[in-house]
C-alpha cells in the first residue's frame, strides 16, 4: 500500500512499484486516517508511508496500523531527514526509512528488506546515523561488547548488509551472522534500528540531539 497525500508523487510510485517484479500495490491512501483503514481492509505485506500529511501524520498512522497489525512491515519515504522524525518513525515501529529521490534499486531493497523482517537505512540516513558515533566514546560504552562487535555494530548504522559486511572486515558470512546475533543477545534487541538506537542511548551519540 503507498500512503502520500501527494497524487502525482503517489501514482509516480505506484507506476514505479507495480514494474518491480512480485510486487503488486493493492491499495493507495492520502492522509493516515485513510492509511489506517485502508491497512484494516486490504492488510498488506509491506506500506510505504510519507510522515506529513493531513488528518494523521505518518508516524502516527504508523503507530495506530502496528496495533492492529503488528505484522505489517512499514517503510517510510519522506522528504525528512531530520533526527526528530527518523527517531519518531523507527520508535512508532517502522523497519525502513528511505528519503523521497531515492531511485528504482534503492527502492527495491529496501521492500526486500523489511520484507524479510529486516530494518533497513537509506544512504543518506545511514550517513547520518554514522555522524552521531563518536569512535573514541566506544570503548566506555556497551562494554558487554567486544571491539569486534563494536566494529560490526557501526557497520551495520552505516546500512550494510551483513554480507557486505563480511567483505569489509574480511571475515565469513556465517562469522558476521555470529557477531550479528550476539550484539542482538547482548543488547536485548531484535533488529538493526533497535541496535544503533541501543548504542546512541548508551552513549555511543555525539550529537546532542537524541535519535
Amino acid at each position: 500500500m503507498v500512503v502520500d497525500d501527494h497524487p502525482v508523487f503517489r501514482d509516480g510510485l505506484g507506476v514505479l512499484l507495480a514494474s518491480l517484479p512480485g510486487v503488486v500495490v493493492v491499495a493507495e491512501a492520502s492522509t493516515g486516517v485513510e492509511a489506517v483503514a485502508g491497512a484494516e481492509e486490504h492488510r498488506p505485506d509491506v506500506i510505504l508511508m510519507d510522515i506529513n500529511m493531513p488528518d494523521m501524520n505518518g508516524v502516527e498512522a504508523t503507530r495506530r496500523i502496528l496495533t492492529r497489525n503488528p505484522d505489517v512491515a512499514i517503510l517510510m519515504l519522506t522528504m525528512f531527514d531530520d533526527d526528530a522524525s527518523v527517531s519518531a518513525a523507527v520508535r512508532a515501529g517502522a523497519r525502513g526509512y528511505l528519503l523521497k529521490g531515492s531511485d528504482q534499486v534503492q527502492i527495491r531493497r529496501a521492500l526486500e528488506a523489511v520484507s524479510g523482517g529486516e530494518a533497513i537505512f537509506g544512504p543518506a540516513i545511514a550517513k547520518r546515523l554514522m555522524g552521531h558515533f563518536d569512535p573514541a566514546a566506544r570503548a566506555d560504552a556497551l562494554p558487554e561488547l567486544t571491539p569486534r562487535e563494536h566494529e560490526v555494530l557501526a557497520l551495520i548504522a552505516q546500512g550494510l548488509t551483513n554480507d557486505q559486511i563480511a567483505a569489509r572486515l574480511v571475515i565469513s558470512p556465517k562469522t558476521t551472522r555470529n557477531h550479528v546475533s550476539n550484539i542482538f543477545s547482548k543488547l536485548e534487541v531484535t533488529d538493526r534500528v533497535q541496535a544503533v538506537l541501543r548504542a546512541r542511548d548508551a552513549g555511543l551519540g555525539s550529537s546532542p540531539a537524541p535519535l
